[in-house]
């Protein structure tokens, strides 16, 4: 029965999975945040990213 309190124990204090799980928590944070906020992003995109890139592109590639 010590044996199975130890091993239980061992394994509640033993931390080297959870990089791994905290990686894939801020993964699900950073989609869901894309997901709900998707329309205003396209809009920012659309109105004021691509007109910006557009002027950086005909200033590169000249008249």
């Amino acid at each position: 029965m010590k044996n199975i309190k130890k091993t239980i124990i061992k394994l509640l204090r033993d931390e080297s999975g959870q990089g791994a799980t905290e990686y894939i928590l801020i993964l699900v944070a950073v989609v869901a945040v894309a997901v709900i906020f998707k329309d205003q992003l396209m809009k920012v995109m659309t109105d004021k990213l691509m007109p910006a890139l557009q002027g950086k592109i005909d200033g590169f590639m000249g008249p």
